[in-house]
């Protein structure tokens, strides 16, 4: 937006009167409407209009000269990157780096204002595309602390259950709908940002602008959520009591979160080690996995300082951040030597994670994201159909992120779908949720989690060996905002190998939330492809905490399968927990989904008591029969996973994919044979493209 050279406009003057002694604070009105602001050419989100919006703010305004602090109040929208805010060509601070709706306040330090007009100037950073909304803008006269401090509102929050105090999360609306800035800073106790408070404790009194409020109070995914409204005036203190109850029965399953960071140790985010505790206890995070970039960090002694330690187990690892992935590796010893972050190759690499002390798991991170120019799992490096790296990396960790609450895919189930190319392969790799977070509260710690099979009565005190071990057998279920459980004939789950007895299979499926999420879809895959998929209509006479519960049946498979059933409903679009938007985006559609993953179902289909994966089928095939014509005829007897896979063994081991006998055998056979050749080359041909364009 050029210049605005109408002072007039803007120069709208209100009288307050507030209590600062008998003085009166005065407020201009800088800009009363949002603007929007993109940096970049084209729109960042389908929901901002296609433009051409200004990338920069710029308005006068009439002011007198500052000799004390001052208070200046913007609202944003949809912040993701820098946005520098000037005052007569001097940077007063930025804009906070968080999508959600909030006011925030900025302090005016004396002389920044001059008599007349002044400028005030709002502009990106060098940073890539971001589209915005900012304005409501107002000048305050008054201190920051005093204008944040007209009023104090005492919150406590309580178990419904046992009706103690609960450690809790609290976002404050004002009366816009737009998360207000506080005049309480963190302490020992809270953890606090624009519309946010953590309490260790249950309990938090907190500053803030006098104005009518809706407060709400939650702990996390397995809670309920409580809210209120209330109004306090200039000088008031009001008290609000919430109470809150566990909805998400999770026994003898403990929620993990396996990815987190603190700025204390990484050095960027804004959670420091000691909000972090704080943060854990309000997400009801019971087995907390340290992963520093690079180092090796315990919890225990802030967890105690600030007592908190019951509440969850920490453990030591680290997010080994090298050049061509990251990996994050746990449990470490205390006092071991961190893995050269610096190494480029994957073998040399898992050889010093695999030596470093108590390690047992190594977790590949977010394999989907490009860091340092390198995309794990992109095409030119990964063919997703049959788990294979095409430059001959060797996969030796233990799990990967199917999701990163922080760091989300445009696509939810792209990395879902790469977890059992990777169980295809044969690769024992445990599917992950975690949060990656680095805040108190953009990407806030336990979104993403993975809930691992152990005993749970004691969170303070978990079983890690145990726990360890039952992530490494896949006993896992994966939540991001739902809970899918899938038992096969009444006793086999994540992780087993269910020997099937019987012609039909029963699968008994749950899906589990809150009442402030809903599950709208449920999907059966088995060895990857999709084999059933329901619209759900859930029920409200249902059960506390179960959004949808069904029995299926399938015909027993003719060969041995994983089967993975995957629970999606719409995003949540409240800030008390909102899904967040791709982090690296290949669409304009902002839209965003909950999640949940049984984890994998082994059936032992041809009964000799072991597992056997897509690719040792089609090995077995491919070594046997070299006439093209009975190969296709026996892989009818078999998924398009085993197909695909010896589509691939095929063209590795020589065969041209087009060769007229191998094109011949293909019509003649099954459809599933044809769907599988087709599926891999399909995938090959993009890897052989993004490859030349490298």
């Amino acid at each position: 937006m050029n210049l605005v050279s109408h002072l007039s406009r803007v120069a709208i003057l209100i009288a307050i009167v507030v209590r600062s002694g008998w003085c009166f604070a005065s407020e201009t009105v800088i800009e009363p409407k949002l603007i929007h602001l993109r940096n970049g050419v084209v729109r960042e989100w389908s929901d901002f209009p296609e433009g051409p919006p200004g990338d920069k703010f710029e308005i006068a305004f009439n002011a007198q000269k500052n000799n004390a602090e001052q208070t200046l109040f913007l609202r944003q929208q949809d912040v993701k990157q820098q946005w520098n805010v000037l005052l007569n060509g001097k940077r007063v601070g930025e804009l906070v780096k968080d999508e959600n709706d909030m006011t925030i306040a900025l302090a005016i330090l004396p002389e920044l204002l001059k008599d007349g007009p002044n400028q005030l100037v709002i502009e990106a950073g060098k940073s890539p595309i971001d589209d915005i909304r900012v304005g409501e803008i107002r000048l305050d006269t008054r201190p920051l602390a005093e204008a944040l401090g007209e009023s104090t509102v005492e919150v406590s929050v309580t178990d419904r259950t046992t009706g103690k105090l609960t450690p809790c999360r609290l976002t404050i609306l004002d009366a816009q709908g737009s998360m207000v800035s506080l005049g309480t800073r963190s302490s020992n106790e809270l953890a606090i940002r624009p519309g946010t408070v953590y309490s260790a404790t249950g309990k938090a009194s907190v500053k803030l602008p006098a104005g009518k409020y809706r407060i709400y109070a939650g702990r996390g995914f397995e809670y309920s959520l409580d809210q209120s409204e209330f109004d306090v005036r200039m000088g008031q203190t009001h008290r609000q009591e919430l109470s809150i109850q566990r909805e998400v029965s999770t026994p003898g399953y403990v929620a993990c979160d396996p990815h987190i960071h603190t700025l204390t140790h990484s050095g960027h985010g804004d959670s420091t080690i000691e909000e972090r505790m704080i943060t854990l206890a309000g997400e009801t995070i019971e087995l907390a996995i340290a992963t520093d970039h690079n180092v090796q960090i315990d919890f225990v002694p802030i967890a105690q300082k600030l007592g908190v330690r019951q509440y969850f187990t920490p453990v030591i690892g680290n997010e080994v951040t090298t050049p061509r992935g990251h990996f994050n590796i746990f449990p470490v010893n205390p006092g071991a030597k961190p893995p050269n972050h610096k190494q480029t190759d994957w073998g040399l690499l898992f050889d010093d994670i695999q030596q470093t002390p108590g390690v047992k798991i190594a977790i590949l991170n977010h394999a989907r994201d490009l860091h340092s120019g390198v995309r794990p799992f992109g095409p030119a490096l990964h063919n997703a159909v049959v788990g294979e790296n095409l430059e001959g990396w060797p996969f030796r960790f233990q799990g990967m992120e199917v999701i990163n609450s922080g760091a989300t895919q445009t696509d939810p189930l792209r990395l879902f779908q790469d977890w059992m190319g990777l169980l295809n392969h044969g690769y024992q790799v445990t599917p992950v949720g975690s949060s990656d977070s680095h805040d108190v509260a953009r990407h806030f710690v336990g979104q993403g989690r993975t809930y691992i099979r152990c005993e749970d009565q004691n969170p303070g005190d978990l079983d890690v060996e145990t726990a360890v071990n039952n992530f490494l057998l896949g006993r896992v279920k994966v939540s991001y905002g739902l809970l899918t459980e899938l038992t096969v004939d009444e006793k086999y789950t994540s992780g087993d190998l269910a020997t099937a007895e019987k012609d039909e299979i029963r699968l008994n499926l749950s899906v589990l939330g809150p009442h402030w999420v809903n599950a709208d879809r449920i999907q059966l895959y088995s060895n990857g492809t999709l084999i059933r998929d329901e619209r759900l209509q859930v029920k409200g006479d249902r059960p506390l905490g179960v959004q949808w519960q069904g029995v299926w049946s399938i015909p027993k498979p003719r060969h041995d399968v994983h089967l993975v059933a995957i629970a999606t409903g719409p995003g949540v679009t409240g800030p008390w927990w909102r899904t967040a938007k791709p982090y690296q985006p290949t669409s304009t559609d902002p839209g965003t989904m909950v999640i949940g993953c049984s984890g994998a179902v082994w059936i032992d289909g041809d009964g000799d008591g072991r597992r056997s994966c897509a690719r040792d089928l089609a090995q077995r095939l491919v070594n046997e029969l070299k006439d093209f014509e009975k190969l296709c005829d026996r892989l009818s007897d078999y998924d398009e996973a085993t197909v695909a896979q010896a589509a691939h063994l095929l063209r590795v081991s020589g065969t041209s994919l087009q060769d007229e006998k191998l094109r011949s055998a293909i019509r003649k056979a099954a459809t599933t044979v044809q769907s599988g050749f087709r599926l891999y080359e399909e995938s090959w041909r993009e890897n052989e493209i993004a490859r030349a364009n490298r």
